[in-house]
């Protein structure tokens, strides 16, 4: 499987500015021949509080847009923006497939605390699991990285976790060395993808996407420019390694 994780440098609350990026993006990966392409958590817009501004409703132009590119260029898609249903506004990240349909979607289960996403996003309680060319996979958001727990839910039923995040370069470290853990703790491929650049607030990000195998090997990594990185996965890596050293089945239930 190749798959292209997009390390954005997005535009603060300029959906059509980010919107023009996605799609040279998009392009690109068709061209390139990948399975999937991941972008970062609230790729359209940045980390913003201002929900006001930013969250459509379901099925709204941000969704439009990647469903109607997802179709043009074959490619699977997973995103994250701010969405409005059911009167309440949450976090999210999608699973787009080929064909243009929404076949995953999830409410990131730990808003960021310290600022005050929790009192502006509601709180996401179901993990999800959903099928990737045929490859069991799961995502979460950002701040979820440090719950291990919640990885713990999907890890016996998934072969590969993504994590798309805005996180800020001053945890850098903790960023990766967190990626790295719930690979090797997991025995899965571990995506993460996080954005660069300043946004609004003058928090810088610091990029640092990467892609671990099951046994915490660093497959690729992004640095702290805008990129396009490209990574080749040997799913059959998973059932190696669950084989050879089967840790899950001593976890207590």
């Amino acid at each position: 499987m190749k798959i292209a994780s997009i390390q954005m440098d997005i535009s603060w609350q300029d959906k059509q500015k980010n919107f023009a990026k996605a799609q040279i993006f998009i392009e690109q990966a068709f061209a390139e021949n990948c399975s999937l392409i991941v972008f970062p958590e609230m790729f359209n817009s940045g980390f913003s509080m201002d929900s006001n501004a930013i969250a459509e409703p379901c099925g709204g132009e941000t969704f439009k847009l990647l469903s109607r590119l997802a179709k043009q260029n074959q490619i699977n898609i997973i995103a994250g923006f701010a969405e409005v249903a059911a009167d309440k506004t949450e976090n999210i990240a999608v699973f787009i497939s080929k064909t243009g349909e929404l076949l995953s979607r999830y409410v990131k289960n730990y808003p960021y605390t310290p600022s005050g996403e929790n009192k502006v996003y509601e709180k996401g309680n179901q993990q999800v699991v959903f099928n990737l060319e045929n490859t069991p996979a799961s995502m979460f958001i950002c701040y979820d990285l440090r719950f291990p727990e919640l990885f713990r839910k999907v890890a016996k039923q998934v072969e590969i976790i993504f994590v798309i995040a805005s996180w800020p370069v001053t945890r850098q470290d903790h960023w990766e060395t967190l990626l790295k853990a719930r690979a090797i703790e997991n025995q899965c491929f571990i995506v993460g993808v996080n954005r660069i650049g300043r946004d609004g607030n003058k928090l810088q990000y610091g990029g640092g996407s990467h892609v671990y195998s099951p046994l915490g090997d660093d497959l690729s990594r992004g640095g702290s420019t805008q990129e396009f990185i490209v990574t080749e996965l040997d799913i059959t890596l998973v059932s190696k390694t669950r084989k050879l050293l089967p840790f899950l089945d001593d976890i207590k239930d």
